[in-house]
């Protein structure tokens, strides 16, 4: 919280009123920021999270290849989607809350950013983890797209990406092996 980017993101999801689409390559998200979603899940904004799958994620190291410590972390990470999306599973059951795990190939997911009422297009080097929050120095920038004349490409960009995703529609459906 002690930088004007973790502000705005935090105002962002705030003052959502109807919509949030949250990209971040690992699901650990700061404690606040976890508050304001669950917040705004409650006041009925209706929110999507992609997110790569433990596969995808660039510290996950395959069979063939030898282990090491560092290989835990898409397994963490995932266990904490998964402790998550079971706390909140009634939003995933309402249609409020959308988790889409993205997968393709050997191709690691390092997206990030939110928009905001599909109006604020937050653009930003930020993985939205507590690292991020309080230890790196990470830039944003927020686009207030009034027109919404950002809408038809934002469409035609998360076709693209929502294609190679999978709805995680129950928590049991997510496989922390």
């Amino acid at each position: 919280l002690r930088n004007d980017l973790n502000r705005s993101i935090r105002r962002l999801i705030q003052k959502s009123e109807t919509s949030l689409l949250i990209f971040t390559p690992y699901f650990n998200l700061p404690k606040p920021l976890k508050k304001d979603i669950i917040k705004a899940l409650k006041r009925g904004v209706k929110i999507t999270i992609v997110i790569g799958d433990k596969t995808a994620n660039d510290f996950f190291i395959p069979d063939e290849k030898d282990f090491t410590t560092i290989g835990i972390v898409p397994y963490l990470y995932e266990m904490l989607l998964l402790r998550f999306v079971k706390r909140w599973q009634k939003f995933v059951d309402s249609g409020l809350l959308t988790v889409r795990l993205w997968k393709h190939e050997s191709n690691s997911f390092h997206l990030k950013g939110i928009v905001s009422d599909e109006r604020y297009h937050l653009l930003t080097g930020s993985n939205l983890n507590p690292r991020a929050w309080s230890l790196d120095l990470e830039n944003g920038l927020v686009l207030d797209d009034v027109d919404k004349t950002l809408l038809p490409d934002l469409k035609k960009e998360t076709d693209i990406i929502f294609a190679n995703t999978q709805i995680l529609n129950h928590y049991s459906k997510l496989k922390t092996s």
